[in-house]
């Protein structure tokens, strides 16, 4: 049966193991970052009014649900993820009034709108926070505060409570003078971590949720969820403090890393499973993500297994590091399709039987697919772009588009550190270059041209004006970060109409995904898993099986084996059996072109 134009998928296909389907089964989430998606007072920064103008576009592009990036009240050190009010609107995003006015419209039109939520930690002016300071204050345990080191001065060198470094770089302690004591932070020194252990915090997070739920929202992707419970030892102390039981991990550069006591720690079912009481249970229509640093793909597995009562999806972190040396961003080595097919692989496997993927390649956080694993010169990025959506799309899970993606948009290609606005590359560059000199600034403008997060993060190409169409040409304010030079060719107004555009190409994907059932829910099996250029796996359900191949390089390579062998067998492969493919045809003479990609029947 289809609803409009999604088929609701029949309860006898299964899909993460819930009665009935959940209705994201076959969604597909578009992600909007807002601040670089459209300007409508031209102040140059993104707003909300600017989403509402755009929403006929989203719902012609045919996205199930918008993921908005954070827009509630925050000095914004990391451009939102530093909440300091988590029931306003930050006035540069509008009002509350525009977010109800967003919310109303979006429904209108079939769109669900799904905010990003931190609560890991929030920012240093949010009130919890100011009233922290006061050891006397009720709020005084709602954050993870610690004395200095015996025998140090407190605020010096060495007085920290252990030696972790933070994900921004330098010491993820900050010392209060009014407090006395420091503060954890994993991130920013503006960003400290909120402490889950006291379960007023807990109680204080579901009632903003169930806030926001209230108001009409239709749920959370959550930043660092699986952060939020940190390992401690029998006297709540943690690793490498005085006094207790849990060692620290060795130094690298005059720091030890908190990712191991600080992801998926010992409490995070019992609080996931919290919230969903909390929350969510006996509400309809919601959808809850959880980003997932550091876990391991087996307990992905166990936490969106509905039987467990946690999440819905998580993002996983695996496929989008296997081209970090030893995980580290900043260290890329180059891209192998068989490196991807490894991860993707296995993290399709983990939810075979119940649980759910979260399909992702690109996001706020990652530099551009194009860019990082295709090709986006000029005569191989529309190839390119179609052929990382088609091996994207055709797995089994729940698809997100990151905003531009769909057209195809590619990495800045910054040359100058003052051309970017992102505090984690800002940051990663005066650690590694001014203060610890790891490398030369040339090279480390070349991997933040590489890897920088801002490369996401530009303006959304609406089409070839001096602006890209986020903004007016005749503003008075420039966007809050540069526009991309190549938004004169790649924008919407471009290719909206244009057949064989990207953005067509993702129309037809995301329609795909909505009518057969065998994209939506069919399992997964990889076959020729050991060749060097093409990306093949089918999708089958009941007596239906679907073949995808994808050659992942810029030259003609041969169909493997098995794909060959399963288009052999399959009878006439006359145009009723392509569902989709990268050029409009199947592929000849047994060869796939450069970045071409076909699903077809047999």
């Amino acid at each position: 049966m289809v609803d409009g134009q999604r088929m609701t998928i029949a309860d006898d296909v299964r899909t993460n193991g819930a009665t009935p389907n959940p209705w994201w089964a076959n969604a597909v989430v578009y992600q909007i970052y807002p601040r670089s998606f459209q300007d409508s007072n031209g102040d140059g920064f993104g707003d909300i009014q600017g989403i509402i103008s755009r929403l006929d576009y989203l719902a012609g592009l045919g996205v199930d649900v918008l993921w908005l990036s954070p827009v509630y009240v925050s000095p914004q050190v990391d451009n939102g993820y530093d909440i300091a009010d988590y029931q306003n609107i930050d006035p540069r995003f509008g009002t509350m009034d525009d977010m109800d006015e967003l919310l109303s419209e979006a429904h209108k039109r079939g769109l669900k709108v799904v905010m990003d939520l931190v609560v890991n930690h929030t920012s240093d002016e949010h009130a919890w926070f100011q009233a922290s300071r006061d050891k006397n204050d009720e709020h005084a345990d709602w954050y993870w505060w610690r004395p200095a080191r015996k025998g140090h001065e407190p605020g010096t060198p060495g007085a920290e409570p252990n030696k972790w470094g933070s994900y921004f770089g330098g010491s993820a302690w900050t010392y209060d003078p009014k407090r006395g004591e420091y503060y954890l932070h994993q991130y920013s020194a503006k960003q400290p971590d909120l402490n889950w252990e006291n379960p007023e915090v807990r109680k204080a997070v579901y009632k903003m949720m169930n806030w926001w739920m209230d108001r009409g929202i239709d749920g959370f992707r959550m930043d660092v969820i699986a952060e939020i419970s940190k390992r401690v030892d029998s006297n709540g102390k943690l690793p490498g403090e005085q006094g207790g039981h849990i060692p620290d991990l060795p130094a690298n550069h005059g720091y030890s890393t908190p990712f191991l006591a600080c992801t998926d720690g010992p409490r995070l079912d019992e609080f996931l499973r919290e919230m969903r009481r909390a929350v969510f249970d006996g509400r309809e229509g919601y959808m809850t993500v959880g980003e997932a640093p550091g876990i391991r793909m087996k307990r992905d597995g166990y936490i969106t297994d509905p039987a467990h009562g946690e999440l819905d999806m998580m993002f996983l972190f695996d496929h989008v590091l296997f081209d970090c040396k030893n995980y580290d961003t900043w260290t890329p080595v180059p891209f192998k399709v068989e490196d991807l097919r490894k991860v993707m692989a296995k993290e399709q496997k983990v939810v075979r039987k119940a649980g759910w993927a979260s399909l992702y390649f690109s996001n706020h956080d990652q530099p551009r697919a194009l860019s990082r694993w295709g090709d986006d010169s000029e005569a191989m990025r529309v190839k390119s772009a179609k052929a990382l959506g088609l091996l994207l799309h055709m797995h089994r899970g729940t698809p997100y588009i990151y905003e531009g993606e769909e057209l195809g948009m590619t990495n800045a290609h910054f040359t100058r550190l003052e051309q970017y606005r992102d505090i984690q590359s800002l940051n990663i560059y005066q650690e590694r270059v001014d203060e610890q000199h790891q490398v030369s600034p040339g090279e480390m403008l070349e991997v933040l041209a590489k890897r920088s997060r801002d490369n996401a993060r530009t303006p959304m190409q609406w089409d070839g004006s001096k602006y890209a169409g986020f903004t007016a040409s005749d503003a008075s304010v420039e966007p809050w970060i540069a526009v991309n030079p190549n938004h004169d060719v790649i924008n919407v107004e471009a290719e909206v109409d244009d057949p064989d555009s990207v953005y067509s190409f993702y129309k037809k994907l995301i329609e795909l995904r909505h009518t057969n059932a065998v994209v939506a829910a069919g399992d997964w099996k990889l076959i020729d898993a050991h060749d060097e250029y093409v990306y093949a796996f089918t999708r089958s359900l009941g007596n239906e099986k679907l073949l995808v191949a994808v050659n992942c390089s810029s030259q003609n390579v041969p169909i493997p084996r098995q794909a060959a062998k399963l288009l052999a067998t399959s009878g006439n492969l006359d145009k009723a059996r392509l569902l989709i493919s990268t050029t409009g045809s199947l592929p000849v003479r047994g060869q796939l072109g450069p970045w071409e990609g076909f699903v077809c029947r047999v």
